[in-house]
């Protein structure tokens, strides 16, 4: 004869606790992967908070020293910063000096310290311009000044 009612039901039981326990297998993979992006994410995001500086010229008053503009940037974030032309990209009025045309005082501005940004004089005229600098992390600062 076939199998008994209670035999089909048994299988049927086996069968399914078969293809739940693969679900939830999936369902664990799924979420530590999640898990895990979400974590990197806000690392990220941390690194970034803890990245901030400001220019603090005097926007009428930037000085002219051996043929280089002088500006400040100051470390106001919570980690130190690496200063390299790789790091940090300026430019004025929205034109990218080049790597040759500016250089940094320090390799690196410790939290609350003041780096020099040297730029070439021949490349900003006189007049009112917009100084944009950029460094690690995509952040970045903006000052109106005048020559």
């Amino acid at each position: 004869m076939g199998v008994s009612v209670s035999g089909t039901h048994v299988i049927f039981f086996i069968v399914s606790m078969i293809i739940a326990g693969s679900v939830s297998g999936v369902f664990i993979a799924v979420i530590t992967n999640v898990s895990t992006s979400l974590s990197e994410r806000g690392d990220r995001v941390q690194e970034q908070l803890d990245t901030d500086f400001k220019i603090i010229n005097d926007n009428e008053n930037i000085p002219d020293v051996n043929g280089y503009y002088r500006f400040y940037l100051k470390n106001i974030g919570g980690k130190k910063i690496i200063t390299t032309n790789e790091t940090f990209q300026i430019f004025v009025d929205g034109d990218i000096i080049s790597t040759t045309k500016y250089n940094l005082s320090v390799n690196n501005i410790k939290i609350g310290e003041v780096a020099t940004i040297y730029v070439l004089n021949s490349e900003i005229s006189s007049g009112d311009h917009t100084l944009r600098v950029v460094g690690p992390q995509a952040i970045e600062d903006e000052f109106a000044f005048t020559i």
